[in-house]
């Protein structure tokens, strides 16, 4: 029902059962509406219709926020959203939780960016071309009878030769 109309039905049984006497609940019965329906347009009197609208709350980042974190990202492009969440804060900038600003950069597609290295995993490992071009540390130990001896052993990569150890 429209909100004008919601409002006039509001306005009616309230007037004429002061006028009259005769109760609301008397006239809500004489309309052919429930006293739940009523009451609720009563408790919503002056209010327009907005089914399923999304409501702006007074928490919610503007816009001009939104384009500050932009901005401030872009100018500090190395650091994390958590950590940029905190810098706006203490530079007066913005106050945003991490996950706003994590929302916000995702949204303008800037968490994607990243100039991430190609893995060379699963690869294989390239085996060197001569001596002293690769070398190894590998440490060891052994238990034997109780006391732990450490064999620390330096190895050529190219001819798996063990050049010294301890």
């Amino acid at each position: 029902m429209p909100q004008t109309a919601r409002d006039e039905v509001v306005d009616f049984v309230t007037r004429w059962s002061a006028e009259t006497g005769i109760g609301v609940d008397q006239f809500i019965a004489w309309l052919g509406i429930s006293s739940s329906k009523y009451y609720h347009w009563r408790r919503r009197y002056g209010q327009s219709n907005n089914h399923n609208g999304r409501t702006p709350r007074t928490f919610w980042l503007q816009e001009w926020e939104r384009e500050a974190i932009i901005a401030f990202y872009r100018e500090h492009p190395e650091e994390g959203y958590r950590r940029l969440a905190y810098m706006m804060i203490d530079a007066d900038v913005v106050a945003a939780s991490p996950s706003s600003v994590y929302r916000v950069l995702k949204q303008a597609n800037l968490l994607c960016c990243w100039a991430r290295i190609q893995s060379r995993r699963g690869q294989g490992f390239q085996q060197p071309k001569g001596t002293h071009e690769h070398w190894h540390i590998d440490v060891t130990y052994l238990n034997i009878c109780g006391t732990f001896y450490y064999l620390c052993s330096i190895l050529d990569g190219y001819s798996r030769y063990a050049d010294h150890h301890r």
